[in-house]
C-alpha cells in the first residue's frame, strides 16, 4: 500500500470518529433540552396562580395610588445589564450574537450618558467583558438546568442593587427561543415593573419531539392567566398593598426563570444545529476521501498492471 493510500485512509477514520462525536453531543443536548421542557412544566402551574393572584390584586387596588419600591419610576442614571450566555461554546454563533447585541446596548446607553455595569451569567460572557476591562458587578455560571435556587440567587442580589439605589434599571439581554434552528437576542427591562407590564399575555410552549426519525418542535399557545376574581367585600388579613409588597419579589423570580429557561433552551437548540451541521460535513468529507482513495487504489493497480505488462513484453 502507497502512503497517499494509507494517509487517506488514516484520515477517513479520524473523520468519522469525528463524526461519532458530534452525533453523540447532539444526543446529548437533546436529551438536555427534553429535560429543560420538563422543568418549565412542572413550574407551569405556581407561576399560573401566582399571576392569577397578582393579576386580582391589582384589580382590586387599580384605583389606588401604589407606594411599591418595585414600581418606584426614577431617573436612569445607572443600569444594569444582565448578559446571559453559556459556560461552553460548540452551540454556533449562540454566544456572538448576546455580546454583539450587549455592546450594541451600552453604546446606546453610553451615548445618552447613563453608566452601565454588567451582570454576567455565563462564562463566555465574563470573560470576552473582563479582558475588555467592562464594570462586571457580578458573575454567575450558567447552570444546563436553571432551577429556582439558581435563579432566586441571581434575582437576590438584582433587588439588592436596585433598592439599595445602586442602579436604578435592571435590563435582561436573553435569547428569546423561536424554533430548534433559530433564537433571537432580546433585551427585556425587569425593574422598575409597571403596572402596564404585568398583566398576563399568551404563553407558548414548545416540546421537542420526533417525527418520521428527525427531531422536530411542538408549540402549543396557552391562553392568557385570568385574574383571580376577589369579592369586593373581601377582607384581606393584610392590606392588598402589603400583599403586592411581598408577591412582586416572587414575580420577579419567576420571570428571571423563565428568561434563564428560554436562554439554556436556546443554547442546546444551537448546539443541536451545530453538532447536526459538523455530522453532516462529516459525512460528505467521508465520501469525498473515500473517492479520492479508491482512485488513487485503482490507479496503483493500473499502474502495477503496466508495469507487469511492459516487463514481460
Amino acid at each position: 500500500m502507497s502512503g497517499k493510500i494509507r494517509q487517506l485512509r488514516d484520515r477517513i477514520s479520524s473523520v468519522g470518529n469525528s463524526q461519532k462525536i458530534t452525533t453523540a453531543m447532539r444526543l446529548v443536548a437533546a436529551a438536555k433540552v427534553r429535560r429543560a421542557q420538563e422543568a418549565v412544566i412542572r413550574t407551569r402551574p405556581f407561576s399560573e396562580t401566582l399571576e392569577r393572584v397578582l393579576g386580582g390584586l391589582l384589580d382590586r387596588v387599580k384605583d389606588e395610588a401604589l407606594d411599591l419600591p418595585l414600581l418606584e419610576q426614577r431617573p436612569p442614571k445607572k443600569v444594569t445589564l444582565v448578559v446571559v450566555s453559556g459556560d461552553r461554546g460548540l452551540c454556533g454563533s449562540y454566544n456572538t450574537y448576546i455580546i454583539k447585541k450587549t455592546e450594541s446596548r451600552i453604546a446606546q446607553l453610553q451615548e445618552a450618558g447613563t453608566a452601565v455595569d454588567l451582570v454576567c451569567v455565563g462564562k463566555k460572557a465574563y470573560t470576552y467583558f473582563n479582558r475588555r476591562d467592562a464594570t462586571i458587578t457580578a458573575d454567575f455560571p450558567c447552570p444546563q438546568a436553571p432551577t429556582s435556587e439558581f435563579a432566586t440567587d441571581v434575582a437576590q442580589k438584582l433587588l439588592a442593587m436596585y433598592l439599595s439605589g445602586d442602579s436604578d434599571r435592571i435590563e435582561v439581554i436573553y435569547s428569546k427561543f423561536v424554533s430548534l434552528i433559530a433564537s433571537q437576542p432580546s433585551i427585556r427591562t425587569m425593574l422598575p415593573l409597571t403596572p402596564t407590564g404585568l398583566e398576563s399575555t399568551e404563553d407558548e410552549i414548545f416540546q421537542l419531539t420526533t417525527k418520521d426519525g428527525k427531531l422536530s418542535v411542538e408549540k402549543d399557545t396557552l391562553d392568557a392567566v385570568k385574574p383571580k376574581d376577589f369579592q369586593s367585600d373581601m377582607i384581606f388579613e393584610q392590606e392588598p398593598v402589603d400583599l403586592l409588597n411581598a408577591i412582586l419579589p416572587l414575580y420577579f423570580n419567576g420571570q428571571i426563570l423563565r428568561c434563564l429557561q428560554e436562554s439554556v433552551a436556546s443554547e442546546l437548540s444551537a448546539r443541536m444545529t451545530a453538532m447536526q451541521s459538523a455530522s453532516d460535513n462529516a459525512k460528505q468529507l467521508k465520501n469525498t476521501l473515500s473517492l479520492e482513495m479508491n482512485r488513487a487504489r485503482q490507479a496503483e493497480v493500473t499502474q502495477g498492471i503496466l508495469e507487469v505488462v511492459a516487463g514481460a513484453m
